[in-house]
């Protein structure tokens, strides 16, 4: 994995919800809620705010929630033969017409998405007044904006590596967990491009990174920025993660 070489400007988008839930699709029949969301529902809340069918652009992400749940759900199958159709969102009481399942959620989750370049500039513009509702995941789990601002990204060998998320190798973290998420999923839905992720549960401090650049203070604005002021984000890892 090589070292970036030059600094990117970027900005840096923060996102709330007060509830979402990520299936993880890799487990069928068994209602897995992954403990962030994927790149690929990442892309999608962009792809919202532009108005385009998929946004590929490089991003940096970090996530994290402060809690978790189960709650019950109503799943309504509609009939592939199109025998028993959806009716304002329901279907005829018949067998194997309803299932309700439990469905593990996330409360109180925090995302944090760094746009480099010309296109990230052209993204945060968009996120000021977005082409559709934000959601993040399911269609009810609302995701609010809550800060918008611009950074710098230094090319770093050591950084804070905190909720970061990093492709698999990007450092040697011991309490880093691997996961398989969808790095992007196609605009017809039948093709998914699966990655390997590292992603740290109990944030770690500042540790050797590899592939990696550290958030700083933009050019142009006050230098003495500290990492209070500035949320904690002053020294964070980010990678930029393609899809």
């Amino acid at each position: 994995m090589g070292m970036p070489n030059e600094p990117v400007p970027a900005w840096r988008a923060e996102f709330y919800a007060p509830v979402a839930s990520f299936r993880d699709p890799l487990f069928p029949g068994v209602s897995r809620c992954l403990p962030l969301p994927p790149p690929s529902t990442v892309r999608g809340l962009l792809a919202a705010a532009t108005g385009r069918p998929a946004e590929d652009l490089p991003l940096g992400i970090a996530a994290w929630s402060e809690g978790s749940g189960v709650d019950a759900e109503t799943f309504h199958p509609i009939a592939a033969d199109g025998s028993n159709p959806a009716v304002a969102g329901r279907v005829r009481a018949v067998k194997g017409g309803m299932t309700i399942r439990d469905r593990p959620f996330l409360a109180d989750v925090h995302l944090s998405v760094w746009l480099p370049g010309a296109d990230g500039e052209r993204v945060a513009t968009a996120l000021r007044r977005p082409r559709w509702p934000l959601r993040l995941g399911r269609s009810q789990d609302i995701v609010h904006l809550t800060t918008l601002r611009p950074v710098e990204l230094m090319p770093a060998a050591e950084a804070v590596v905190g909720h970061a998320l990093a492709p698999r190798g990007g450092h040697d973290v011991g309490e880093a967990f691997c996961h398989r998420m969808a790095a992007s999923i196609s605009a017809d839905r039948l093709t998914t491009a699966w990655t390997d992720y590292l992603w740290c549960d109990v944030p770690p401090g500042r540790r050797p990174v590899r592939g990696a650049f550290r958030q700083t203070t933009q050019a142009g604005q006050a230098r003495q920025t500290t990492r209070a002021a500035d949320g904690g984000w002053e020294g964070q890892a980010v990678w930029l993660l393609s899809p």
